[in-house]
């Protein structure tokens, strides 16, 4: 009774005992969620990396070892693995490449905080320390970086052919990274020569052929026909294009009404007068000389009838018809021309001028092409090919990849070796300077640095090597100096991996750095989760 007398005014001043093991059950939950999503993409990264095959819930299949693209598809339930799935969008829209790298180093970083919150290591004083490694991290990798110069070709090419060489359509990267390198050194603009918009580079996919007859187009491709229900014209020299936004088609009434017609002259006369409104409209085309027209697609009416392109096909002007409304920005940018939206604003100065517009016949369908563009807007458009839609697919995702690649060296013009070796040398420097730092930072630093070693130990270990052994001796070769030694995947040794021409952007190594401790340190934050009903 003594006892139970003096434990009563304790109590009553401070409250001794709080229960902190749901808090440590949801961050352990939060923790092995995201890495479960983490180790998923693992087996995909690198060269020799896995693919995956996603089967949608409409029956749609994909066969892709893009991480942006796998995560995207998934259906991830739990908060904490979806904040995963994010950030390999966010590594897309930041540099493109390196989606399947982010989320490997962020599955690692959780892991090795495991480790540290089981040692009762605080974690606001883990997530300090992740920060701080982050920041020395991307000092080290600026201090490897190598300078490059936009005029220097070769070097571009080496870079997006390393992002093409881990993809499904590995075997045309030679075909594939020229490619890239040249559709977006055309859209880089001299007043501003760092900054690149991929809404320049138009990407248009046509089943049939393979993807060795992919081809950079210097002007306009449309994935339609020209309509001749009328005869008219395919091919057209010296064109004038009008881009228009109305429809040549009789007028309706604005709200829904039926119109009873009683008798025949009245018919007649409903006849003629769309005859005569039709013909007005084409009359008013033809007298600007314009001999093409791309007519926008319309949700409202249609956009042409058959009397309407039996008039323009009389007045050989060329029809192409159901252009979609996000394309017309890229079309009159491309064509320097403005879109025309009233036939009473129907004016010469708004037509663009071209050498030719001709159909061609293409595998079993037929394109229209635009070529020799006067006064061309800085754009492009890269027409590619594939046997079936799976390998179309895939080869759009892997052009946009290397695409990105090209635009992060625009933007910031550095190089840096690939292979693993910039997370070994990493790894090195950061465990030597977490034993200058003091207290559980330095502890924490270390654990920053053995996480990185995932990257080379993953590469590896698709590549079917021994993991281990090729760790270690890629460790005691960067120990003596060898900061560009890195996993040579093809001929399964460490050797120099710059010389090897395995070289990536800068800014996909410090983005994905940046953004995985960002993810794991928000990740560390959460002691609870509440759902609102």
């Amino acid at each position: 009774m003594a006892a139970v007398t003096a434990a009563q005014p304790r109590s009553s001043k401070t409250e001794s005992y709080v229960d902190n093991k749901r808090k440590e059950d949801i961050r352990q939950a939060n923790i092995k969620a995201a890495r479960a999503v983490a180790d998923a993409v693992r087996t995909s990264l690198g060269p020799k990396g896995m693919d995956k095959m996603i089967s949608t819930a409409n029956g749609e299949v994909i066969i892709t070892n893009d991480g942006a693209t796998i995560l995207n598809k998934m259906e991830v339930l739990q908060p904490a693995a979806k904040m995963l799935v994010d950030l390999s969008k966010s590594q897309d829209s930041a540099a493109g490449d390196g989606t399947t790298t982010v989320v490997v180093i962020a599955g690692a970083l959780l892991k090795q905080c495991l480790t540290l919150l089981s040692n009762g290591i605080h974690p606001t004083v883990i997530s300090d320390s992740l920060h701080k490694a982050s920041i020395k991290a991307v000092d080290v990798l600026t201090a490897m970086a190598v300078p490059l110069e936009l005029s220097d070709r070769e070097s571009l090419i080496k870079s997006a052919s390393t992002s093409l060489n881990s993809k499904v359509v590995s075997q045309y990267s030679t075909l594939l990274a020229p490619l890239a390198v040249d559709s977006v050194l055309s859209v880089v603009d001299p007043t501003k020569p760092d900054m690149v918009d991929l809404r320049d580079i138009k990407i248009v996919k046509k089943l049939g052929g393979t993807v060795d007859d992919t081809q950079l187009v210097k002007g306009l491709v449309f994935d339609k026909k020209v309509s001749h229900a009328a005869g008219g014209p395919t091919r057209m020299e010296n064109a004038k294009i009008a881009v228009i936004q109305f429809q040549i088609s009789p007028p309706k009434t604005d709200i829904e009404q039926s119109i009873v017609v009683s008798d025949y002259t009245q018919m007649d006369r409903i006849l003629k007068e769309e005859r005569n409104y039709i013909l007005g409209m084409i009359k008013k085309i033809k007298a600007t000389g314009c001999n093409v027209l791309l007519i926008q697609k319309s949700i409202l009416r249609d956009a042409v009838t058959d009397l309407s392109l039996h008039y323009l096909a009389k007045a050989k002007i060329m029809v192409v018809k159901d252009v979609e409304r996000e394309d017309i920005e890229f079309i009159t940018k491309t064509l320097n021309c403005l879109p025309i939206a009233n036939i009473e604003h129907f004016r010469v100065e708004k037509l663009g001028h071209a050498d030719l517009v001709e159909e061609v016949s293409l595998g079993d369908g037929k394109i229209v092409k635009v070529t020799g563009i006067k006064d061309m807007g800085r754009t492009t458009t890269v027409l590619v090919r594939g046997s079936n839609q799976l390998v179309l697919d895939e080869a759009e995702r892997s052009l946009h990849d290397a695409l990105c690649v090209v635009m992060c060296l625009v933007s910031k013009r550095f190089l840096i070796a690939g292979g693993g070796a910039p997370e070994i040398e990493l790894s090195r420097q950061l465990g030597a300077w977490s034993k200058v730092l003091h207290g559980m930072e330095g502890y924490c630093v270390r654990s920053f640095a053995e996480a990185l070693e995932v990257i080379p130990y993953t590469l590896a270990e698709n590549a079917g090597l021994n993991p281990i052994a090729i760790v270690t001796e890629l460790r005691n070769r960067h120990a003596q100096g060898e900061i560009n030694a890195g996993i040579n995947v093809r001929k399964g040794q460490i050797t120099n991996i710059l010389e090897e021409n395995v070289v990536q952007p800068l800014l996909v190594s410090t983005s994905a750095i940046t953004l995985a401790t960002e993810c794991v340190r928000m990740i560390l934050k959460i002691d609870d989760i509440v759902n609102v009903r």
